[in-house]
């Protein structure tokens, strides 16, 4: 019996204001208990959509089934337009790209090798003729081009972090999803970070990034989803989600909001 193997669908062009991703009644248990429950969320081409709320809110799980690495319950998750599951994983990795917290490598490939590996769902297609670039622009725009021969295990974790990130950029899916990419990192590369999201959802892209600074997600989100015991407590403009006493709720902490006197965007506070 001769099987033939299906022909690969690259990815169209995308346009800012679409639907990269629609979540609907997504719900995940664990160990029989709901750590999503009910979250509706639509992720949109030419945006930043910063995931917020305590921990244990249910953040990264959400970003994990809105990957595709973990199945839901109940609810389904869309990626351009089709279930997750219509996409091969070479068809899905064309589409969205993943950035995890931890990055650990077994071997030591170089921080150019790491790199490189964006580019494997390329292979073989007309836009193999870009990997060069592609990884060049990667790494220069996460400040890693200086290291590109040293191995990835020698490096320190911030420094692993944005390998990662440029993995990532290589990739060039036009959905890209972040989890806590600035968390090990100073502040002059957290700002880079969001710059570089920033870029990139100016390309059309959709960017979403989870992040436990609320003031980087007030400066640079254009919407923030905020989750509280795996359901979602609110979903808009930042100055609309952080609020000083809807985050107070949240956070069972007492918070203060204040206009940023330049920009005007929300200061985040802990009321001291």
């Amino acid at each position: 019996m001769i099987t033939l193997r299906r022909r690969v669908r690259q990815p169209g062009p995308v346009t800012a204001g679409d639907v990269a991703v629609r979540v609907a009644g997504l719900r995940v248990e664990r160990g029989g208990r709901p750590v999503l429950d009910g979250v509706d969320l639509d992720v949109v081409h030419g945006e930043i959509l910063a995931l917020v709320g305590p921990n244990g809110a249910g953040k990264s799980t959400l970003l994990a089934a809105v990957c595709g690495d973990l199945a839901p319950d109940a609810g389904t998750v869309a990626l351009a337009g089709k279930p997750l599951g219509a996409w091969t994983p070479r068809e899905l990795a064309m589409r969205r790209a993943m950035l995890p917290q931890r990055h650990t490598l077994s071997f030591p490939f170089t921080t150019l090798d790491v790199v490189r590996m964006g580019r494997v769902p390329w292979a073989g297609t007309a836009a193999e003729d870009a990997d060069d670039d592609a990884v060049a622009h990667a790494m220069a725009a996460t400040d890693v081009t200086a290291f590109a021969q040293r191995p990835f295990t020698a490096l320190s974790g911030g420094e692993q972090a944005r390998v990662a990130l440029a993995r990532v950029l290589a990739q060039d899916a036009a959905t890209l999803l972040l989890d806590e990419p600035t968390a090990a990192l100073d502040i002059r590369h957290q700002e880079l970070v969001f710059a570089v999201a920033k870029e990139q959802a100016a390309r059309g892209h959709a960017v979403v990034v989870v992040v436990h600074d609320l003031d980087l997600a007030a400066a640079y989100a254009d919407r923030v989803a905020l989750l509280a015991d795996g359901r979602l407590a609110a979903c808009g403009p930042s100055a609309d989600v952080l609020a000083a006493d809807l985050l107070t709720e949240v956070y069972q902490y007492d918070i203060e909001v204040i206009a940023h006197p330049r920009t005007g965007r929300p200061l985040v506070l802990p009321r001291r």
